[in-house]
């Protein structure tokens, strides 16, 4: 039986559609971006420097700016980067309620300090909660903890600083990438598909 259930946040809590910032840093002259800089399942090292808190916001605008092909301010380069963040599922944020009385919740996210200004300000907007973190005992962001998935390390620091045990502890990911080194240290890891919810899985069955 599990006690603990780790959430991812975009795909899982959160609607992302990537291709709106792929389509819009090629729009700021950026080729084939998906491939050569970021994506769902990658990043290169600019991107994993920003999402592990390595480098600020700032340098992170001006490195992009001098990859840039033509001048581009900081507000396109911040508009197109936050261009993939569409908005909280709210109902699965309700159900976290009813989880909390029955498991210890926490989250663990891939992000960077401009989504998490972004969605942490848009959570007021979108929802009746003035808090994403208020729904978890923990919540570890990729940036303030200076790791990311699918690290074995995140993993591993999660489990310590909780003081949790891996057999009893579920991860759910839209990313199947991210669950091999989970499982390894004998963590429980379901797959949220395409067009499902947090709400419908059996939690039971694990």
């Amino acid at each position: 039986m599990i006690k603990n259930i780790i959430f991812d946040f975009g795909g899982v809590l959160y609607n992302l559609d990537f291709k709106n910032t792929f389509t819009a840093f090629e729009e700021l002259g950026f080729k084939d971006f998906e491939n050569n800089m970021f994506s769902q399942h990658s990043a290169n090292l600019l991107f994993k420097e920003l999402e592990t808190g390595k480098i600020a916001p700032s340098a992170f605008y001006d490195s992009i700016k001098i990859l840039a092909h033509k001048p581009i301010s900081t507000a396109q380069i911040r508009d197109a980067w936050n261009a993939m963040l569409l908005g909280y599922r709210t109902d699965s944020l309700d159900f976290l309620q009813t989880l909390r009385s029955k498991y210890n919740l926490y989250l663990l996210s891939n992000t960077n300090q401009i989504h998490y200004d972004y969605f942490t300000h848009q959570i007021k907007q979108q929802t009746s909660y003035s808090s994403l973190n208020s729904f978890f005992i923990n919540a570890y962001y990729s940036q303030l903890i200076g790791l990311r998935k699918p690290d074995r390390e995140v993993f591993e620091f999660v489990l310590t600083d909780s003081g949790i045990n891996a057999d009893e502890t579920l991860f759910i990911d839209d990313s199947h990438s991210n669950f091999p080194n989970a499982e390894k240290i004998g963590i429980k890891t379901h797959l949220l598909q395409p067009g499902k919810l947090i709400e419908n899985i059996d939690y039971d069955k694990y």
